[in-house]
């Protein structure tokens, strides 16, 4: 197995984890959920491309099934986008991550989560999030921010400022609420 094919393994085989609570060691149940949910054909397309170059042969088909499902279902999230091991996609549509965003690992992204550049003023560029987050649904992250690791964002919320580590976000503008072990119950099955 060479190199890229070994990366795309290693984050696919996390996603699979933190998406089901299994490995894929049964491959009569990674069949039954591979081809069973979308969210599991999305990512390994979306990791595939993220490690392989433009001029692989698989490259032009990975790409139209990524973009084919993307649209069914309302994910657009870019393989130019830097993500770590155990991606989790909770009730994946309208999903929007822009490219050159940084995720750290054991991200939970929700319906409606939008994290994307800011194009002006003094938070242009893009947001880098740490580890153990979860962006309930409907939640924005924009501009040049940084947000911690093990934070917690509510559904509705806004985020356009630096988010310390161990905290709850909620409403619009953020309100933020430290407290240790924030997304405790709510990131699981950690990698």
């Amino acid at each position: 197995m060479n190199k890229e094919n070994k990366k795309v393994s290693y984050y696919y085989k996390s996603d699979f984890f933190r998406m089901t609570g299994r490995d894929t060691s049964n491959i009569a149940f990674f069949l039954f959920h591979y081809f069973g949910e979308f969210r599991l054909r999305y990512v390994f397309y979306l990791r595939w491309l993220q490690t392989h170059s433009k001029r692989h042969i698989l490259y032009p088909l990975f790409y139209t099934s990524k973009l084919l499902l993307g649209r069914k279902h309302g994910l657009e999230i870019s393989h130019n986008t830097t993500i770590g091991p155990g991606l989790y996609l909770g009730h994946p549509y309208n999903i929007t991550v822009g490219g050159g965003t940084v995720l750290g690992k054991n991200i939970n992204l929700h319906k409606g989560a939008t994290i994307g550049a800011e194009n002006r003023g003094k938070r242009k560029g893009i947001p880098t999030l740490g580890d153990n987050i979860s962006v309930g649904i409907n939640s924005t992250i924009v501009g040049n921010i940084t947000v911690g690791s093990d934070v917690m964002i509510a559904s509705n919320s806004f985020i356009n400022q630096d988010i310390p580590e161990h905290s709850v976000v909620f409403g619009n503008p953020a309100v933020v609420k430290s407290r240790q072990n924030a997304t405790e119950s709510y990131v699981i099955n950690r990698v």
